[in-house]
């Protein structure tokens, strides 16, 4: 009996290696977006904790495109908000044509905001040109916004073994109840 427990005991931890590994690993990726200016305007730099603007002329397919290679992991999650959200996330005088969030679980979410004000759907089309975005006397189509919400390794972990807990008990509550 003590060799079957032994062995539970080896296989549970062989088994929680790979999260703990996964859980401790940082999370790095390049900030600054290709063919783009960072912007250092009010509210783009350190006012709002872990967030970045660029004003660019790259299509919404190509910063999302960069952001998947650049930000990634084997349980990358992303989801598609709506524009309205980006007042939540950011500040709520945030221009946005799309949110799109990724998420990398127990670890950290970057939210990419993105303004294209050719596209502004809040905006009639004959009244858009007033929306242009001109950033040191150079007009381009789109600033994007990014914010990361980073979890500390502790928190990583414990949420991790609260959540595997929870499971082992639910489990042993569904066996309890099928053996009786």
């Amino acid at each position: 009996m003590k060799s079957i427990n032994k062995i539970i005991t080896i296989f549970i931890i062989i088994i929680n290696l790979v999260p703990f590994f996964y859980l401790i690993s940082p999370v790095s990726f390049p900030k600054d977006l290709p063919n783009s200016v960072k912007s250092n305007e009010p509210g783009d730099t350190v006012q709002i904790p872990n967030v970045a603007a660029f004003y660019t002329n790259l299509s919404r397919t190509e910063v999302i495109n960069y952001y998947k290679a650049s930000y990634g992991g084997l349980f990358r999650i992303i989801l598609n908000h709506p524009p309205e959200k980006s007042k939540e996330i950011f500040v709520d005088t945030m221009r946005s044509y799309y949110l799109e969030e990724f998420i990398l679980p127990f670890k950290e979410s970057l939210y990419i905001n993105g303004f294209e004000w050719e596209n502004d759907v809040f905006t009639k089309p004959e009244k858009r040109i007033k929306n242009r975005l001109v950033y040191e006397n150079k007009e381009y189509k789109a600033k994007i916004t990014i914010r990361t919400f980073p979890v500390s390794i502790p928190k990583r972990i414990l949420s991790f073994l609260l959540m595997e807990f929870g499971a082992f008990f639910i489990f042993l509550l569904i066996a309890k109840r099928k053996v009786k």
